[in-house]
């Protein structure tokens, strides 16, 4: 498992490893009953604090990514309420559109980053 995190960034290290690991999911790189590393192993092999690995699986689980297990620790477990998840992308999405909104990028121009995107996603799944 490859993660590598920003230290220069505004963005708060746990939500660049919850980013990170969700990026894994969706390019396959992590399928489902996939077990993540511990928290103990990840904080070392990152170089961070292990209370911070331990706050990015616990949002994960939050979010419905991961199940935590006593025994086996954190297990990637894709929750599948969709009408939930689709809510929340379109809450996501609100604010990221207004922000293209803003800085005058067009829905062609959005439509077109979508499609690379998902593209991407694709060509994980096919590696």
């Amino acid at each position: 498992m490859f993660i590598e995190i920003d230290f220069n960034s505004d963005e708060a290290i746990y939500m660049q490893l919850r980013n990170q690991i969700i990026l894994g999911i969706a390019t396959s790189q992590f399928q489902e009953g996939d077990m993540l590393p511990s928290v103990r192993q990840l904080a070392e092999n990152i170089g961070i604090n292990m209370h911070t690995v331990n706050k990015a699986y616990t949002v994960l689980k939050q979010e419905g990514y991961v199940k935590v297990d006593r025994r086996k620790g954190a297990v990637i477990a894709l929750d599948t309420d969709k009408i939930r998840t689709l809510e929340q992308v379109r809450r996501e999405l609100q604010v990221t559109l207004a922000k293209a909104s803003c800085k005058n990028i067009s829905r062609e121009e959005v439509h077109a980053l979508i499609d690379e995107i998902y593209e991407d996603y694709e060509k994980g799944m096919n590696d």
